[in-house]
């Protein structure tokens, strides 16, 4: 435990299970920690990698200095040297490897959704909670310090009572007919599709700003039925146009009512089919007398009407500096661009401090089980064809 009076920084040693395109972004992201926040209470090693696929691992190890390379990820569990882990594998590996982890008597650092199911999510945070160790999940646009200015603005009243709000995520990932019949497009095995994938950070953004959600009605569609299996191993969203065809069996496209127990009312759009839309994320907000928009393309910026005038409000754009969030770590002035990489250093370095300090910081398992809880309720709505109660 860190009592909080200047001294040496907490060594963390970590390890990384998954080292697909996520898996670097977190050993890159702990390898930046002590050049962002150098006077942090911890300060993380990284110890250990492990990815099934034959020569993965020792080629990341190489690259960033880890000691020890796996092919089994349980291997990583018998190391008592190692504090905390990374899990960065597919959805329906996330309960069974999150919860050994965490019975393993590690801390966890956890991608979203954190399994394919409520259940699956609960279960990763009864083990925390069972365990006593501290937990992070990878909803990372919360991190932007224009998406904590916009929540201030929020909370402080600036924008009156809150009265309705959309939020959109659109990709074009999975836009090209020819994209490879990956473990994402399989059920049982990358489960609610976008819904899990987008609609699981629109949630926790719902949510993170504007409070508990009360009710929801929802649509979803397929609208890319047959893909091509890959032929060999795959990262992020290759093509695939020679193996054998077969069903995307979850949702490319999700659209979303929701009531909040504020009595506020919002849209949830999102789509991973959109052509034309490369990471068109944001929201926008609207209140009695206010009302703050925010693209993550434009990550650094807020359009805002604040006032008393009401009707022809005049909208600003905010650039967000160093009194918000932790901009002031990666910048020393508005303006300055950040990346989606950064965000992924605010998390770790969330994880790492919430470990030497045992005081839970950012998104954890809970906010994993609340988002879940949601994404489950609209596939009932879907299924059942009605308004769907959150208990």
């Amino acid at each position: 435990m860190h009592d909080g009076t200047q001294q040496d920084p907490t060594p963390v040693r970590v390890a990384v299970i998954g080292m697909g395109w996520m898996g670097r972004v977190h050993a890159q992201a702990y390898a930046r920690v002590p050049h962002h926040y150098p006077d942090g209470v911890a300060v993380p090693v990284l110890a250990a990698v492990a990815d099934d696929v034959p020569g993965r691992a020792e080629t990341f190890a190489a690259r960033f200095g880890a000691a020890s390379a796996y092919t089994d990820w349980r291997d990583v569990l018998g190391d008592p040297s190692i504090d905390a882990v990374s899990v960065t594998v597919p959805n329906f590996l996330h309960r069974e490897i999150g919860v050994a982890v965490l019975d393993a008597g590690k801390h966890l650092w956890i991608e979203k959704p954190v399994g394919l199911t409520e259940a699956d999510a609960a279960a990763v945070a009864e083990a925390a909670a069972r365990n006593d160790r501290r937990t992070a999940v990878g909803f990372n646009y919360r991190n932007a310090p224009a998406v904590q200015a916009a929540r201030a603005m929020v909370a402080d009243g600036r924008l009156g009572t809150v009265t309705h709000a959309r939020f959109r995520l659109f990709s074009d990932y999975a836009a090209h007919p020819d994209g490879a019949l990956t473990w994402r497009y399989q059920r049982d095995r990358g489960g609610n599709g976008v819904l899990g994938d987008l609609g699981s950070h629109g949630v926790d953004l719902v949510s993170y700003l504007l409070g508990d959600i009360d009710a929801l009605v929802a649509d979803t569609a397929i609208f890319i039925p047959e893909r091509s299996e890959p032929t060999g191993a795959t990262s992020g969203h290759q093509l695939a146009t020679s193996g054998v065809r077969g069903p995307v069996e979850n949702e490319d496209y999700l659209s979303a009512q929701l009531r909040l127990t504020s009595g506020a009312r919002c849209v949830l759009e999102a789509s991973r089919v959109a052509v034309g839309e490369q990471n068109s994320y944001g929201f926008e907000i609207h209140g009695t007398s206010g009302m703050v928009r925010w693209d993550y393309r434009r990550m650094g910026e807020l359009e805002a009407s604040l006032g008393d005038s009401f009707q022809d409000q005049p909208v600003s754009t905010v650039h967000v500096g160093p009194g918000s969030g932790d901009y002031a770590a990666f910048q020393p002035g508005a303006a300055n661009p950040m990346g989606y990489d950064d965000l992924k250093v605010i998390e770790a370095q969330h994880f790492l401090r919430s470990i030497v300090t045992g005081v839970p910081e950012g998104a954890t398992a809970l906010d994993a089980v609340r988002s879940a809880r949601a994404l489950d309720a609209m596939t009932r709505s879907v299924d059942e064809g009605r308004w769907v109660t959150l208990a």
